[in-house]
């Protein structure tokens, strides 16, 4: 099962303070670069951001990028890393929760996330889809790569059960394509997925 916010925030600030990062890549997933291949530059929301990779090779294609991510070190670390890129003034960074962000406003074009929802449990995962169709404007794109899992109680951690998945969505969205595929870290294995979403009209 998922575990508590407050184990997972835990893990996450010690893997910073010791930059132990296998996530730390140069770029953004391929399937990030080929989406930004075929869109037009707009106004991103990078939920989860990290380090800030997503963040700078938006920004670098002309987006304007917003990241949020609730932990100090990896802002921190984002924002040296966007002053380094010479792209600060296209990326704001928030530390924050992602299932709060009052502070934001725009309406985005895109919204991005790359493996933090699929670690939100109970209330949590509800909050993050209610701000998610907040911020996304109508006929906007929401790309999510998450963790899979068949049953709430599978012992599986950092995932999320595929329906309740779907369900969360499926007021404010339309699914335009699931991939599915597996995740490998060591000699462990996820079900895994992208999906591809775009905010209802109405």
């Amino acid at each position: 099962m998922a575990e508590p916010m407050e184990n997972r925030f835990a893990e996450l600030q010690r893997r910073y303070q010791e930059r132990n990062l296998p996530w730390d890549l140069p770029l953004p997933p391929p399937e990030i670069i080929a989406l930004t291949a075929t869109v037009p530059p707009g106004r991103a929301l990078d939920l989860g951001c990290g380090v800030g990779r997503t963040c700078i090779y938006l920004a670098a294609a002309g987006w304007r990028v917003d990241g949020v991510d609730f932990v100090p070190e990896a802002i921190a670390l984002a924002e040296e890393r966007v002053a380094q890129a010479r792209v600060a003034h296209q990326v704001r960074l928030f530390q924050a929760s992602v299932t709060a962000m009052p502070f934001l406003r725009e309406p985005y074009d895109l919204a991005i996330d790359i493996g933090c929802m699929h670690a939100l449990v109970g209330e949590d995962r509800r909050a993050y889809a209610h701000e998610v169709a907040r911020l996304v404007r109508p006929g906007g794109r929401y790309i999510l790569f998450a963790h899979l899992r068949d049953q709430e109680t599978a012992d599986i951690p950092v995932s999320i059960p595929r329906t309740l998945l779907l369900n969360l969505f499926t007021e404010y969205f339309t699914l335009d394509e699931v991939v599915e595929g597996e995740t490998t870290v060591a000699e462990r294995h996820w079900a895994s997925a992208w999906l591809y979403l775009r905010r209802n009209e109405h």
